[in-house]
């Protein structure tokens, strides 16, 4: 993958992750935010706000943050960051679906379901994709 375990924004994000998996999210979102504020290109802009994202406290804010990580992966010029598509299209389809924004949440939706071809077949492709499927079928599309 395209990410350097020894880059320093991703050094950070890898130290969130831990937090948050301690149940530290308050730590967490810290050091994401930090990530963002150091941040000095697409990938690691896009990686940072994909973890501010998570830890928003509304909906709308994490609408926000999802958008916002998703124009900086579309800015990234690297093949691999297509696999991340379908899971950037999904958390903004179902950000959109609990604001009750049922034509937006079609659009991600579909947009998820396009780009499924790029995720890897192991466990996270099948999470993804099946969370793509029930996101469809929760809106009535395809």
């Amino acid at each position: 993958m395209l990410f350097d375990p020894n880059n320093h924004v991703i050094k950070l994000c890898a130290q969130g992750m831990n937090l948050e998996g301690e149940g530290k999210r308050e730590e967490a979102l810290k050091l994401f935010q930090m990530a963002w504020d150091d941040a000095i290109n697409n990938l690691e802009k896009f990686t940072s706000a994909h973890y501010i994202a998570r830890h928003q406290r509304n909906i709308s804010e994490k609408l926000k943050w999802d958008e916002i990580a998703l124009v900086l992966a579309l800015k990234v010029n690297d093949e691999n960051v297509k696999g991340l598509y379908p899971s950037l299209y999904l958390n903004i389809g179902k950000c959109h679906e609990d604001l009750n924004d049922i034509d937006n949440a079609k659009k991600n939706y579909e947009l998820a379901h396009s780009f499924i071809h790029f995720l890897p077949d192991d466990g996270y492709g099948k999470m993804i994709k099946d969370g793509i499927m029930n996101g469809i079928a929760r809106v009535k599309i395809i």
